[in-house]
């Protein structure tokens, strides 16, 4: 930390803003974690997650954001001319110069008066435009601004990202705060340039510091920005009913959660990634939507996500009445993960084009 007072690093816009409409999207099949071992170590040794979500034939981040997005609308219930701005968080767009946030517009009735763009910071991509959407409606430059975070991650065969590099996210309608379902009282960033992840133009797949993403990349940032927050705004781990943290992997959430003093019950609602993986810039906000499905009016949620290069956003949000009104007007989180499909490695290795035929 710098000598700077933490009362001057919240970001907090002038008008009251919130969540008017959320929604997630899971792709249907799921490989095996002890699939991948099975091809690779012969099924020796332990596994990171019980298995992970992997995008069909047809799908990557742009039908997928529209899927989320669609929910979020169901559960808001405006027109979706109403909306003044669509970005798109991802790792994983699917074109390198075109942009994936006019083929989500279009697909919503949302063009031709918006704005629209795509947002780029590894996992935090999707709470980064969430931040910049906060910005826009707090302004009052616009009503609704529609932030998304999704990917179709992949790793090298063998990798150990391939275990858990996965496919999905959410999708936030950003609204005023007296529509909300969920209010979002504040947020703080905290970033440096920590090369712990990386990919290069032209290369298929990321590159990785091993155990250099976990310190001084995830668990640095991490806690720098959760206890910056928590000091701001005058709050402490048992102030929240639940937490929602970056989940690369099983271990790296609850050993953070820990050290901020928060319990496995707080984090356990939202930490997603045993069953479906990691999700990438959906990872730390497709938590949130699970939660969303499970909280009550008045409960107080610490989001903090984790993009590597790196930084984290940190959100306090608070739940309001709305969220029982609008909660089953848009399938569940959990619902896309229990409708699953299993497939084997030579499905999958067809599937996400890991063959290459010359």
């Amino acid at each position: 930390m710098t000598d700077k007072s933490t009362d001057n690093l919240l970001l907090k816009p002038s008008r009251p803003v919130g969540i008017v409409g959320y929604g997630a999207y899971v792709p249907r099949y799921r490989l095996p974690a002890s699939e991948i071992s099975r091809i690779w170590t012969g099924g020796t040794g332990g596994v990171p997650i019980q298995e992970k979500s992997v995008p069909g034939p047809d799908e990557d981040t742009a039908t997928m954001s529209i899927e989320a997005a669609r929910n979020a609308l169901a559960r808001a219930g405006i027109d979706p001319e109403e909306i003044r701005a669509v970005w798109v968080g991802s790792e994983s767009h699917p074109y390198a110069v075109k942009p994936t946030s006019t083929v989500v517009a279009e697909a919503l009735g949302i063009v031709p008066f918006t704005q629209a763009g795509d947002w780029e910071f590894a996992c935090k991509a999707g709470t980064e435009a969430m931040v910049a959407a906060m910005g826009f409606v707090g302004s009052e430059m616009a009503e609704y601004a529609l932030a998304i975070g999704m990917d179709t991650a992949q790793g090298r065969p063998g990798d150990a990202l391939e275990y858990t590099a996965s496919a999905g996210g959410a999708a936030f309608l950003i609204g005023p705060a007296e529509e909300s379902v969920a209010v979002i009282e504040s947020t703080l960033s905290y970033v440096t340039d920590t090369p712990d992840f990386f990919r290069r133009e032209y290369q298929k797949y990321p590159e990785h510091g091993q155990r250099f993403t976990g310190e001084p990349a995830y668990f640095k940032h991490i806690t720098s920005a959760a206890q910056a927050y928590l000091d701001a705004t005058d709050t402490v781990a048992e102030d929240y009913q639940y937490a929602v943290f970056h989940q690369p992997n099983t271990k790296f959430p609850g050993r953070v959660a820990a050290q901020l003093g928060f319990s496995q019950e707080q984090i356990a609602p939202g930490l997603l990634v045993p069953v479906i993986g990691n999700t990438y810039s959906g990872a730390a906000i497709i938590g949130l939507t699970a939660i969303l499905d499970v909280a009550q009016p008045g409960d107080q949620v610490l989001m903090v996500s984790f993009g590597s290069g790196a930084g984290s956003d940190a959100f306090g949000i608070r739940v309001t009445e709305r969220l029982l009104e609008r909660r089953d007007l848009a399938p569940q989180t959990q619902a896309y993960i229990a409708r699953r499909t299993e497939i084997d490695y030579a499905t999958y290795t067809r599937m996400r084009g890991k063959l290459v035929l010359k």
